[in-house]
């Protein structure tokens, strides 16, 4: 008999409050939440709803005060810090605003440091690994480029391939929009949408509803508590949007 499937990730009861000297913050209360793999969600909210926190406990950059966070079947609320770090590199592919990627660093090199600190990479398949990561994202002929040679939609493909390589559990995608303008925006959106295809369960912190409706479920967050949990039902399809974007801009350039 085949073992029963667990979510990829599992949170019961979660809290999360700073002690700021004078008040407490409670910047995340009571969250319990499931997310199967290959699912694609969006986790949208104002400034000060706790969309970021969550961010944070996701990805075991932050602990929760109170509640267990269980990811890939382990309950990482009860790891040391060792541990923690073990789980993030292994489990967790990060995708940022601000790319941080090295600045003198070519892209292959970029893409190949998160297995640098795994013990059991070697030299060689490092290198193949970091390839068919870039190939994913289609900058297989950038390999030798450095950031300041890559556009900024480009330099997200770079992060992206990095968040790749180590076949995380999940990829984690913090307004990974905000630096991009509109074309470049739907371009990762259909990176992302390609990956999801493939089974790779994505989770992405935006406060762009447009953005959001290239996803496949939407949660909104307000004080610290989820809202609403939907299916997007209106779902964009990069693909279809980029079509659309190249018309309007060949129409606007025969306008005498």
């Amino acid at each position: 008999m085949n073992p029963p499937l667990h979510p990829v990730i599992r949170l019961e009861d979660i809290h999360k409050t700073y002690d700021t000297g004078d008040v407490e913050v409670k910047a995340v209360r009571g969250v319990s939440l499931e997310i199967q793999q290959g699912e694609f969600l969006a986790i949208l909210g104002a400034s000060g709803s706790g969309k970021s926190t969550m961010m944070n406990i996701l990805g075991c950059l932050d602990r929760p005060t109170r509640g267990n966070y269980f990811i890939d079947g382990v309950n990482v609320s009860e790891l040391d810090r060792s541990e923690l770090a073990d789980v993030r590199n292994e489990k967790i592919g990060f995708i940022f605003q601000g790319f941080n990627l090295l600045a003198r660093t070519s892209a292959l090199e970029n893409v190949e440091l998160p297995m640098l600190y795994r013990r059991k990479s070697r030299g060689a398949d490092v290198r193949t690994r970091a390839l068919r990561a870039l190939d994913i994202v289609s900058l297989g002929d950038r390999v030798d480029h450095l950031p300041n040679q890559l556009s900024g939609g480009q330099q997200q493909r770079v992060a992206i391939a990095r968040a790749l390589v180590n076949e995380p559990a999940l990829l984690l995608a913090d307004e990974p929009t905000g630096n991009l303008d509109s074309r470049t925006s739907i371009e990762i959106m259909g990176v992302f949408q390609k990956l999801n295809e493939q089974g790779i369960t994505l989770i992405m912190v935006t406060h762009e509803l447009d953005i959001a409706r290239y996803t496949r479920r939407n949660i909104v967050m307000r004080d610290g508590c989820i809202i609403s949990d939907k299916l997007v039902e209106d779902r964009l399809s990069a693909e279809t949007e980029l079509q659309k974007h190249t018309l309007a801009a060949e129409a606007i350039q025969l306008v005498p």
